[in-house]
């Protein structure tokens, strides 16, 4: 039964990969719950070994890193979306982001490696989220968070720091040793 059960997971794997091929790309060992939707209008790439939890709604370009964790539930959400600033439309006929003629600015996420994003977060396009991060269950991240900081609320706060300086420096260092951790230069 077990067998059965990983080759089942395989297959949906391979049919999410194929599904979204023009343009999702995702590394080694990519893991993603069921009845989770990506959208993205340029590219959406994941690391190695990234999991990505049930009903997820990841719908903007985003980049992630290595060795993240993405709870259920979880939203990427397109912050420019929708043209709302035309005067004379009305917002349900205004561009949109599934317009070649609309290019929103701030449209893609950055994601560090050994990021943690808790159940039921939205992170809204245009945001860094640091290497080693941890955001709290239910926050929405609306700005740039700080490596290794833990964020949590609506919104998002920094609420604490997950390593002393000298335990945040050992982290880095054997995972970079062992996990090919923290070795990118999207987030700093």
């Amino acid at each position: 039964m077990n067998i059965l059960i990983k080759i089942l997971k395989l297959l949906r794997i391979e049919l999410i990969k194929f599904r979204y091929r023009r343009f999702l790309r995702v590394g080694k060992e990519f893991s993603c719950g069921r009845g989770t939707i990506f959208y993205a209008k340029r590219r959406f790439i994941i690391g190695d070994y990234v999991y990505i939890g049930r009903y997820c709604n990841l719908e903007c370009n985003a980049i992630i890193g290595n060795y993240v964790l993405i709870a259920n539930n979880v939203g990427f959400i397109g912050r420019y979306d929708h043209d709302f600033k035309k005067v004379d439309l009305p917002i349900r006929i205004a561009p949109m982001i599934r317009n070649d003629s609309y290019q929103p600015e701030k449209d893609e996420i950055i994601i560090g490696d050994d990021v943690w994003i808790g159940y039921g977060s939205i992170v809204l396009s245009g945001v860094k989220i640091g290497n080693g991060a941890i955001i709290a269950a239910g926050s929405v991240v609306t700005k740039d968070i700080e490596a290794f900081s833990i964020v949590a609320g609506v919104p998002a706060k920094k609420i604490g720091e997950r390593f002393s300086d000298t335990d945040k420096a050992l982290h880095i260092k054997i995972c970079r040793e062992r996990y090919r951790c923290f070795n990118n230069d999207r987030v700093l």
